[in-house]
């Protein structure tokens, strides 16, 4: 028996309007980043870098977002991230390839099964049946579309033959989400053709998939 933490993040918005509408994605997924027992050691890391960095200036009052932070910065969180060595994998949807029937359920579907196709998988590989997984995914949205999300989240949850006690947070609350975004980020760049310096030292080597059923741009 055994402690598991999974921290999720999504990336991309949920619209089809990749093509037209400008700032939307071109996939929407999930990335995560699986501790295994007790890291309280981690998390103090991350309050510590966080605290250290508000020391010098660097403003961080909702912790790190690596799409916003500065260069240096994440410089500094990806090598934090390096010694943790947390597990990573992640599953990308590529919007344009959903078919009609996808689209008409709606963008909310669109979140649930994108959850549902990366949970299936990962859960089971990353804790047994006698394990406790502990899942943690970040809010978003209005409060209309968190409570929607969490629903939907709790509804794969139940669907998955693991014991997982879910908890839906505030990124900012938790430096195991920002490191799941971080990990995320670092491979949606590689994912578009983008330049990430700290993707082969700091999320490689740890990174158990990518995931992605609807195919590649490329």
């Amino acid at each position: 028996m055994a402690d598991i933490y999974m921290y999720a993040d999504e990336t991309g918005n949920l619209d089809y309007d990749a093509g037209t509408k400008d700032g939307a994605s071109t996939y929407f997924g999930f990335g995560t980043a699986t501790f295994d027992g007790d890291h309280g050691d981690a998390l103090f890391q991350g309050l510590r870098l966080r605290a250290e960095l508000e020391g010098v200036g660097v403003q961080l009052k909702d912790g790190f977002h690596a799409k916003n932070d500065s260069a240096r910065t994440k410089s500094q969180v990806f090598e934090v991230i390096k010694d943790q060595a947390p597990r990573f994998d992640t599953t990308f949807l590529l919007k344009a390839a959903a078919t009609p029937a996808v689209r008409e359920k709606g963008q909310n579907y669109l979140y649930k099964l994108a959850w549902y196709l990366h949970l299936k998988q990962i859960a089971l590989q990353v804790s047994s049946r006698r394990d406790t997984l502990y899942v943690i995914a970040g809010s978003f949205g209005t409060a209309a579309r968190q409570t929607a999300a969490r629903v939907a989240l709790e509804d794969v949850c139940s669907q998955v033959a693991r014991d997982i006690r879910l908890c839906v947070w505030s990124a900012a609350s938790s430096w195991g989400l920002q490191v799941a975004d971080y990990g995320l980020w670092a491979v949606q760049r590689d994912l578009e053709g983008k330049r990430c310096g700290w993707l082969g030292s700091s999320v490689e080597p740890t990174l158990q998939s990518v995931f992605m059923p609807w195919g590649t741009t490329g």
